[in-house]
């Protein structure tokens, strides 16, 4: 069942569209990630959820409770939602429990105070009570940022770039911390990031934003592997397009050979271009008479292995090899297309 239905959002901002026909969908107690590129219409969306900002149509439920329909609009202190701001916006002047205290207005003291100890467990800061912001580490600080949205049993989460201002060495550890508060909670919740790696790793399901709407929705697997657009193969990893024939479900015609999918398409005898990504490229030294005239033209060293940049069919891309394959730089190589999951876009 869908705890958050969003259906044909629009929204204009100067008289330019940012949010044009958006539909989305999330679950109960699923984490939805809104990944793309800056001026996609991330931080728009979730400022329509939250009723920050009043889209000019559309509609919106939260719980099934309606909160956004063509003109009817909830104001956003009526939505029950929880935010997690960039810069976590903890109040400078109140210590650790006080910031996490500070929403829960229909609690009696002592309920108060259970709650806050509860959230304080829940994101492991016992001893943290008595301490100011300032006091704390950008982790910490953003710990107590998640206390204090969930203080208050929220319906829906919203996290707009948390993990921004967070050193990389712990970023992941926090993630997976993070999501583990999330889940403990059954919270469903919406992610704001433009880091693809971030979006992986805390969320249960991607949806890729282009142009003011959703262009695919998913789970990162299925994104990854079986694209509907361009613009979604393009922003989950690195690749390039080759010419191709759909000889038939499962073989593609290209100048590197038939290339073989391990998933069946419903196209053949059809013209357009895959998408290849560097893991699906094995490099091998070229022999007489066989080579493709690809040379090496730049090779580095990132300690398991080389990466070797090489130019196919036009388009730049890097190749990695393992230590006991060494290539020089103009040398001559050929490559090899592995079977996979073939991303095959018609023209």
């Amino acid at each position: 069942m869908s705890h958050l239905v969003v259906k044909d959002l629009a929204y204009q901002y100067n008289g330019t569209k940012v949010l044009s026909g958006l539909n989305l969908n999330v679950k109960q107690d699923e984490i939805v990630c809104l990944l793309g590129a800056s001026g996609c219409g991330k931080t728009t969306t979730l400022k329509a959820i939250a009723g920050i900002l009043q889209p000019e149509q559309g509609y919106m439920s939260i719980d099934s409770n309606v909160v956004n329909d063509n003109g009817f609009f909830v104001a956003p202190q009526k939505r029950n939602i929880g935010m997690m701001f960039q810069d976590y916006a903890l109040f400078p002047h109140l210590t650790v429990s006080d910031n996490i205290a500070f929403g829960l207005n229909n609690m009696s003291k002592e309920q108060k105070r259970e709650r806050v100890n509860e959230m304080l467990t829940l994101v492991k800061l016992d001893g943290c009570a008595k301490r100011y912001p300032h006091q704390l580490s950008g982790g910490q600080q953003q710990r107590v940022a998640i206390a204090r949205a969930l203080a208050y049993k929220p319906s829906l989460l919203l996290l707009d770039e948390p993990f921004s201002n967070i050193d990389t060495q712990v970023r992941f550890e926090l993630i997976a911390d993070i999501r583990r508060i999330i889940k403990a909670q059954k919270v469903s919740a919406v992610f704001v990031t433009h880091s693809k790696e971030e979006a992986f790793a805390f969320a249960d399901t991607l949806a890729v934003m282009h142009g003011g709407k959703i262009a695919q929705q998913g789970s990162a697997e299925q994104l990854f592997s079986q694209p509907n657009s361009k613009v979604v193969a393009e922003f989950l990893g690195t690749g390039i397009y080759l010419t191709a024939k759909a000889l038939t479900a499962t073989e593609y015609e290209t100048v590197f050979g038939v290339v073989s999918s391990i998933n069946a398409g419903n196209h053949d005898c059809v013209q357009g271009q895959i998408y290849v990504r560097p893991h699906h490229i094995q490099l091998c030294k070229a022999e007489n008479g066989d080579a493709q005239g690809l040379t090496i033209l730049q090779r580095r060293f990132i300690g398991t292995r080389y990466v070797y940049r090489i130019n196919i069919a036009g388009q730049e891309l890097e190749v990695a090899a393992e230590q006991d394959h060494v290539f020089s730089v103009e040398q001559p190589v050929k490559i090899k297309i592995m079977p996979h999951t073939v991303n095959f876009f018609r023209d």
